[in-house]
C-alpha cells in the first residue's frame, strides 16, 4: 500500500479481555502514551488470577498482583474500561479498524459506594459462578471483594422481580437503576490485541474420571476457590459430601488433556498447580497423604524445578507414574478409589481416597466463542498471531497455554506490537 492510499492511522488501541494478560498489555500501551480501551465481558476485572488461591513464582495471593494494577488503571485517564461488555464484530484492517461493543446492563450506576443495601435487601440465591457453582451468592452481589470497578452488580434473574425493587429502594444514593438497556460502542483503533484467556476443559466430558457422578471428585480451579480465604470454604477445604477435613487426595494430571478425545496438547501449568494445591493441603493437615497421578510431571525453569523437589521431598507426598484408567466410589463412605497401572512396575493400583482433584487442561476461549474478526486459529482453537500482517495480535492464553509470569512476559510483547502497527502507519 502506498503512501497515497493508505488507510488513517489510528492512534487508539482496543484490549479485548481483562485478564492479567489484558492488564498488563492496556497498561503498557497506556504509560507510554497511547489510548486504550480495555473490553471485558465480565463486570470485574482480573480475570482467572482473581479466582485463585496464590499463583506463581512467589504463591501471592491476587491481591498482591492486582491490586497495583488496578491502582495503575484507575490513575491512567488514557484507559477506558469496559466491563459487561462484549466485542460484536471487528471491521477494516491495521492501523484502521471499527470495533463495534455490546454494553450489557449492570442496573448500578457509578453512585454505587459498595454500601451493600442492596444485597442485606436482596432474598433471591443464584448460582455462585465465580465459586465454580459450589454455592450461592445473592441476586445483588459484588463479584469479589476487591472488585474492579468497585461497584455491586445485579444479575438479570432478579430484574423485573420484587426482589430488585427492595434492592432500589435499600439504596440510598440512588446507584439502583432497574431501566438500564444494552448499548453498542463503535470504537475506533489503529490495532487490536485479543486477551481473551482461558477456561477449564470441561471434566464432564471426561467418562471415566467420575466428574459429576461423585460429590466428592473436584477440578484443580474448584481446588484453589475451596483454598481461598475468599472463597465458599473461606479457605478450609473440606470435602464437598459432608464437609469432612480430607485426610486423603488423590491428584489425577492431565485430566483431559495430552489425550486425542480431549485436549491433545499439554496444557503447561497442570503439574505446577497440583503441586502448588498439594501444599496447600500439607499446611492445613499435617497428617494428610497426597498421591499424585501423573503421565510425566513437567516442572519447566529452576524455580519450578526447585519447587517440585520440595514437594517430593515431603514424605506424605506420593507420586504414581501411571494414567488413571477409572475411579469409583463407595456409596456408604462417599469415599473414592482411584485405579491406575504403575508405568514403571507394571502393577495395577488402586488407591482410595478421601476426595480426588483433577488436574483438568487450560482451554482458549476462543475455541468455543470465536471472536468476529478475521483472525486465524489452530486446529485447538489459539488464535495465531500473523506478525506480518499486523494489526491484531493474541496475548497470553488466548495464544497458547501459560502461567501468569508468561502471559505477563507475552502480553507486554503483543502491547509492544500493537504499538509498531500505529508507528508504520
Amino acid at each position: 500500500m502506498t503512501s497515497e492510499n493508505k488507510a488513517p492511522a489510528n492512534g487508539s488501541i482496543v484490549v479485548v479481555g481483562g485478564g492479567i494478560s489484558g492488564l498488563t498489555t492496556a497498561i503498557e500501551a497506556a504509560e507510554v502514551g497511547y489510548e486504550v480501551y480495555l473490553v471485558e465481558k465480565n463486570p470485574y476485572l482480573g480475570g482467572r488470577v482473581a479466582q485463585l488461591n496464590q499463583y506463581f513464582p512467589k504463591l501471592c495471593p491476587p491481591t498482591c498482583g492486582l491490586e497495583i494494577n488496578f491502582r495503575r488503571i484507575k490513575d491512567n485517564p488514557r484507559i477506558k474500561v469496559f466491563t459487561l461488555a462484549e466485542v460484536e464484530k471487528v471491521e477494516g484492517a491495521a492501523g484502521n479498524y471499527n470495533v463495534t461493543v455490546k454494553l450489557n446492563p449492570r442496573y448500578v450506576n457509578e453512585k454505587c459506594t459498595c454500601c451493600g443495601a442492596c444485597a442485606e435487601a436482596c432474598t433471591t440465591e443464584i448460582n455462585d459462578e465465580f465459586n465454580f457453582g459450589m454455592g450461592t451468592k445473592k441476586g445483588a452481589h459484588l463479584p469479589f471483594e476487591m472488585a474492579f470497578p468497585a461497584r455491586y452488580v445485579l444479575s438479570k434473574q432478579i430484574i423485573g422481580t420484587a426482589d430488585a425493587q427492595k434492592a432500589k429502594e435499600a439504596c440510598k444514593y440512588d446507584a439502583i437503576d432497574l431501566e438500564m438497556q444494552p448499548k453498542t460502542l463503535n470504537l475506533s483503533a489503529g490495532a487490536v490485541v485479543w486477551a481473551t484467556g482461558w477456561e477449564p476443559y470441561d471434566a464432564r466430558k471426561i467418562d471415566n474420571l467420575g466428574f459429576g457422578q461423585y460429590d466428592n471428585i473436584i477440578t484443580n480451579m474448584m481446588m484453589e476457590r475451596l483454598a481461598s480465604p475468599n472463597g465458599p470454604s473461606k479457605g478450609i477445604i473440606t470435602r464437598p459430601s459432608d464437609d469432612k477435613a480430607p485426610q486423603s487426595i488423590a491428584f489425577v494430571q492431565c485430566a483431559g488433556s495430552r489425550d486425542q478425545n480431549h485436549l491433545p496438547y499439554c496444557s503447561y501449568i497442570c503439574c505446577m498447580a497440583s503441586l502448588k494445591q498439594a501444599t496447600y493441603v500439607r499446611e492445613r493437615y499435617p497428617d494428610a497423604k497426597i498421591y499424585i497421578f501423573y503421565i510425566d510431571l513437567r516442572t519447566p525453569g529452576q524455580r519450578y524445578e526447585k519447587f517440585y523437589k520440595k514437594v517430593k521431598a515431603d514424605d506424605k507426598v506420593f507420586f504414581i507414574k501411571g494414567k488413571v484408567a477409572e475411579v469409583s466410589e463407595d456409596p456408604a463412605t462417599k469415599n473414592i478409589t482411584v485405579t491406575a497401572e504403575n508405568a514403571v512396575t507394571g502393577e495395577k493400583i488402586k488407591q482410595t481416597v478421601d476426595m480426588v482433584v483433577l488436574a483438568t487442561g487450560m482451554q482458549p476461549t476462543a475455541a468455543n466463542a470465536k471472536p468476529a474478526a478475521d483472525l486465524k486459529y489452530n486446529a485447538d482453537g489459539f488464535i495465531l498471531n500473523d506478525f506480518e500482517k499486523g494489526g491484531m495480535f493474541a496475548a497470553g492464553c488466548a495464544n497458547k497455554p501459560a502461567d501468569v509470569v508468561s502471559s505477563n512476559q507475552n502480553a507486554t510483547g503483543m502491547a509492544l506490537k500493537a504499538i509498531q502497527t500505529l508507528a508504520r502507519q
